[in-house]
């Protein structure tokens, strides 16, 4: 029975002594130097620590998309917006106040000839995008499905004909496209310059 209990607190010491830390730390130096691999990516891991750099990359950004979205944010309070569906198509006004946002006859008409008049004139396979009214700008897009292309009009600063598309096959029936383009688009300033006028006498006015 003696010879039992003395195996027994045996067993138990050795386990005591495994389990300490003192020894579990010693077993790990062992390891790290019998294995010189291990060692070495413990001091590169030491040196320059991959995860944290990924996530101090991270906070960069979200910092910087955070800042981006503050003055976004803050344009869209400045800026407010009104739609009016007109024959299939959409107009849109932009302006600081609601007597900015109201649609008039004048503009309604002209929304109307605008999007007649180009099929009349410049192609009769047309999607029309949102005619945008700002208080210094205009701007109209669509893609002519013919040639697979879009076209964009502006009539503020950066005034003119746009197009973009891939590998157009420049023949003479394209050209002749583009020019009735570009002869439209002096109707459209035209119209939307006398808009544009309007709104800034209104404006004045009720001020």
């Amino acid at each position: 029975m003696s010879n039992s209990q003395d195996e027994i607190r045996k067993l138990l010491a050795a386990s005591r002594t495994l389990l300490s830390n003192e020894k579990l730390n010693e077993a790990i130096q062992d390891i790290r130097n019998q294995y010189g691999l291990i060692k070495e990516q413990s001091e590169i891991g030491k040196q320059f620590n991959i995860a944290k750099s990924i996530e101090d990359e991270a906070d960069e950004d979200e910092y910087e998309t955070a800042e981006t979205s503050d003055e976004d944010e803050q344009e869209s309070k400045d800026d407010k917006k009104q739609a009016y569906r007109i024959s299939g198509g959409v107009l849109v006004l932009h302006g600081k106040n609601q007597t900015e946002l109201e649609l008039t006859t004048d503009e309604k008409t002209a929304f109307q000839e605008t999007m007649d008049e180009f099929v009349a004139e410049v192609s009769d396979m047309a999607d029309f995008n949102k005619l945008n009214v700002y208080p210094k700008n205009v701007e109209w897009s669509g893609k002519i499905i013919d040639y697979d292309l879009e076209f964009f009009f502006s009539i503020g600063e950066d005034n003119g004909v746009y197009i973009e598309g891939d590998m157009i096959k420049c023949d003479d029936k394209f050209l002749e496209f583009v020019n009735k383009l570009k002869v439209y688009y002096e109707k459209f300033k035209s119209k939307w310059s006398k808009i544009l006028g309007d709104r800034k006498k209104t404006i004045k006015t009720d001020e």
